[in-house]
């Protein structure tokens, strides 16, 4: 008999269409930017987790429209008459519209892996964990919608729980990041742990890390605490029935929050050793990239093999190989990493280029080359202050690595780049031999994480 029920409520509520729905939704977002996630099985589950800032507010829309069917047809009074319970009622409606709703959010994360599974290297079992904690999340907004619409049977309901779901699920975690971001001291001043109840992740997670089982845990006692309290909700009655359906709420919440860390989602996130593990092409000079970011491995291999070439063939001591670097960018840290492991001087150290909609390396802008040159001055040497005309150093040190002059960039002005010819015109006209010496000079000491040499190569007087 529930069965058939079931069924009927699938054929005949706003269930189905309110899944279609989701599923158009969720599925046109990923797919228009799947260069956010192609080739990662994590970044997929990430942005399949963003999607529920717009995903959430329909959820709970589409529950607002279900609930108010009784009142729409004027049948609410003959059902209060019969002696069954409230929830005998109301549950295979709600078991419909969760089911659906939770069918379609699945189907998204299954029609977007079309675009991770050819080219990654890499599946952490992490990455089905963080996007299951999205289920109880559309299922508590899908019974908190339709208690809502239950208690406010208006039209104006479902729009204006779009709405708030919007605000609650979407502007929120940023409003808290932005106001963050206005102290100078933003990075070391992070977001409170509440800010993890809310189950999107808006940002600030490297292709090097992974959100700890831990946080998912907790995340997953808070949004099935919150969907029982939608439950129960939805099928009270009485004033005292509503105020006990609260009780799961706050108690996830009392449990959650105290043990889920600070600072949002970086706080949340940890390196992932398997993610940064090196997978290397040796048919020639050996070049490396990490797992996480395998797919762009055979991109790559021709453009490293290229600047291997020109720096053996103008620096001494030049590298021998070349790897991607496996540290976390500072923005994803929550804490500075002053001192990071050195590579040696026979590694050629740079960072992966973009990731373009298939999982390969986007190399359309033509600046992977230059940049391989580029990084042949630098170390990792954590956070440290930067010297305004580190990059322009670095810029004409590569241009003479290349043959070529100073390339205009568009973000020079016009006395910058007067000021990186006459330093390449300067550099190029000494007699080759010192031309060599000055450049190992320059790269041992950027190898020691000292800038001077290099910035020795620009005039001394500003424009």
């Amino acid at each position: 008999m529930t069965g058939r029920i079931l069924r009927i409520e699938l054929r005949r509520s706003a269930a189905v269409p309110t899944a279609l729905l989701l599923l158009v939704t969720g599925t046109t977002l990923l797919l228009t930017g799947t260069n956010f996630f192609a080739g990662r099985w994590m970044q997929l589950a990430l942005t399949t987790r963003t999607m529920l800032m717009v995903l959430l507010p329909l959820t709970l829309a589409g529950g607002a429209w279900l609930g108010r069917r009784d009142a729409r047809h004027r049948v609410d009074e003959l059902f209060a008459s019969t002696v069954r319970p409230r929830w005998q009622r109301v549950g295979p409606g709600a078991v419909a519209l969760a089911a659906s709703v939770v069918i379609a959010y699945l189907l998204v994360f299954v029609i977007a892996a079309g675009w991770v599974v050819r080219t990654s290297g890499y599946f952490p079992v992490a990455a089905i964990v963080v996007t299951v904690v999205g289920v109880p999340a559309l299922v508590a907004g899908a019974w908190l919608g339709m208690a809502a619409g239950r208690a406010v049977p208006r039209l104006i309901t479902a729009p204006i729980l779009a709405v708030v779901g919007v605000a609650l699920v979407g502007l929120v975690p940023d409003l808290v990041m932005m106001a963050d971001t206005t102290s100078t001291l933003a990075r070391f001043r992070p977001e409170p742990s509440a800010v993890l109840l809310i189950p999107t992740f808006s940002g600030g997670v490297d292709d090097f890390q992974t959100i700890t089982n831990r946080v998912s845990v907790l995340q997953l006692v808070w949004l099935v605490s919150l969907a029982a309290t939608g439950l129960l909700l939805l099928g009270a009655v009485r004033r005292r029935a509503v105020a006990l359906a609260v009780l799961p709420a706050l108690l996830g919440a009392a449990v959650a929050v105290p043990l889920l860390p600070v600072g949002g989602a970086r706080g949340a996130a940890v390196v992932d050793p398997v993610a940064i593990e090196l997978v290397c092409d040796n048919n020639g000079r050996q070049v490396c990239v990490t797992r996480a970011h395998a797919g762009v491995l055979p991109d790559v291999v021709g453009p490293a093999r290229e600047a291997l070439a020109v720096l053996a063939a103008k620096l001494p001591n030049a590298p021998v190989r070349a790897a991607e670097t496996q540290q976390v960018p500072y923005w994803a840290r929550l804490t500075p990493d002053p001192a990071p492991p050195r590579h040696s001087g026979d590694t050629l150290v740079f960072e992966a280029p973009s990731i373009d909609r298939t999982g390969g390396a986007d190399l359309s802008d033509g600046d992977f080359r230059p940049s391989l040159l580029r990084a042949v001055w630098e170390q990792e040497c954590g956070e440290r202050s930067t010297p305004d005309d580190e990059p322009l150093a670095r810029m004409v040190a590569a241009a003479w690595l290349s043959d070529e002059p100073p390339t205009l960039e568009s973000w020079w002005d016009r006395a910058e780049a007067e000021r990186a010819q006459r330093a390449y015109q300067s550099l190029v006209s000494l007699p080759e031999a010192e031309q060599r010496r000055r450049m190992a000079a320059a790269r041992e000491a950027a190898l020691d994480c000292r800038t001077e040499p290099l910035l020795a190569l620009l005039p001394q007087e500003k424009p």
